[in-house]
């Protein structure tokens, strides 16, 4: 098996695709953010699918950027290391409530919960030490990197620019929370992973465009150089 440029950029633009698919089917039926429910399966199953999809999406907008480095130029690399820092920053949170708080839910409840309600927006009662630092920081990244690589993905003019737009728009929302009741924390979630699908479709489907004009333009060629008879 040959492990081409191409190829891998294919990959890319299926993990970035499959990853908006997670991020939307994790919203589904997603129960009230509650310390009391990190002990059930459900929890757990959600807590690593969300882990699975930050790693696909940081493959994903890693092909993105790789496949139009030219044409996203500085803002583009601004906006693709500030972004991918934030899923960067979420993937170990999404694995520690999938691996840790379950364990703690009983031996520190209160701890549990301050965990589970900072990491949804919300102000933790007790003290939970530098996490409150990290869910900021993966917050910001999050929104001002989402927004400044959706501007250079639409300047770009490559991939599919109403999801450049879509992937800033929703990014940028996100800090509406804060002041929005629970209710909207997971609709909320479903544009951006729409824009993820739709950008990693665009970038599959240029490459297999561009897989296909070599041979276009070979069977071109042949035809021109064949003898007349």
């Amino acid at each position: 098996m040959n492990v081409t440029t191409r190829g891998l950029t294919q990959a890319a633009g299926l993990a970035a695709a499959t990853a908006g698919a997670i991020f939307i089917a994790v919203q589904i039926n997603h129960p009230p953010t509650d310390s009391y429910l990190t002990q059930t399966n459900q929890w757990v199953i959600r807590s690593f699918a969300k882990s699975l999809m930050c790693g696909l999406a940081i493959a994903g907008i890693t092909g993105i950027y790789l496949s139009q480095v030219r044409q996203m130029k500085a803002l583009g690399l601004v906006g693709y290391l500030v972004f991918a820092a934030g899923y960067l920053m979420m993937l170990p949170t999404e694995a520690m409530a999938a691996a840790l708080l379950p364990g703690l839910t009983h031996s520190q409840p209160g701890f549990v919960n301050d965990v589970v309600v900072t990491a949804a927006g919300g102000h933790p009662v007790g003290n939970i030490g530098h996490m409150q630092v990290l869910f900021n920081l993966t917050g910001a990244c999050y929104m001002v990197g989402g927004l400044v690589f959706g501007i250079a993905l639409f300047r770009a003019h490559v991939l599919a620019r109403w999801a450049a737009i879509l992937l800033s728009l929703s990014t940028v929302a996100t800090a509406s929370l804060a002041f929005l009741p629970d209710t909207f924390n997971r609709p909320m979630a479903v544009p951006e992973g729409i824009a993820l699908i739709g950008l990693g479709v665009s970038l599959w489907r240029q490459q297999r465009g561009s897989d296909r004009a070599p041979t276009a333009a070979a069977q071109s060629t042949t035809v021109r150089a064949a003898p007349v008879r």
